[in-house]
């Protein structure tokens, strides 16, 4: 998963459902080959699988095995740091990627839909406990809406559209204090003595 074009891959399976290398690779503007090969070494990770009901001899068809991919054990980041990071690096580009695609459509995205847009920072004060909690409680909120699932879209309502909801807990601990300097010769009037 530690790819940008794997967490790519999956996004677009989770979304539009089962599809080919082929017309995987045109939605993301790589070769098939590229898609073919990142395909296969997700399959061998048990990300993807092949959907043996729609392939035929001549294309192979690939479905998503799961909805999400959450990081969740966090010893990870201390048994495989680097692996962790480029990982984490991967779906942050990739968020960043599609929060560049949104604004380049802003201005021709339907009023209604321009409305409902929010690109915003929230500064808190959290304590690592509150921050668990805070996280929690916004999955329960994002877990009363409908899932972006192909089966869904056929369920949901004439006006409902695809929305993302990024959500980050970026912990910045504050910095300690760095130790008086004292650049010149003492000019104070201390009582120390030598």
């Amino acid at each position: 998963m530690a790819h940008p074009v794997r967490v790519q891959l999956i996004g677009l399976l989770r979304k539009y459902g089962p599809s080919t290398a082929t017309r995987l690779a045109e939605r993301l503007g790589v070769n098939s080959g590229t898609a073919s090969y990142h395909l296969r070494q997700l399959g061998a990770a048990g990300f993807v699988e092949e959907d043996a009901e729609r392939g035929n001899a001549r294309e192979r068809w690939w479905r998503a095995v799961h909805q999400t991919t959450r990081l969740n054990d966090r010893e990870l980041v201390d048994r495989e740091p680097e692996a962790t990071l480029a990982f984490l690096q991967s779906v942050a580009a990739t968020y960043t990627v599609r929060t560049q695609q949104t604004l380049n459509e802003l201005q021709t995205m339907p009023r209604v839909w321009r409305d409902a847009f929010d690109l915003s920072d929230w500064a808190l004060r959290l304590t690592p406990e509150e921050a668990v909690a805070l996280g929690l409680e916004l999955r329960a909120v994002l877990a009363r809406y409908r899932r972006d699932t192909p089966e869904a879209a056929a369920d949901a309502p004439a006006r409902a559209e695809r929305v993302g909801v990024i959500t980050q807990l970026l912990p910045e601990p504050d910095a300690p204090a760095a130790p008086e300097r004292h650049t010149g010769p003492e000019t104070g009037s201390g009582t120390g003595t030598s």
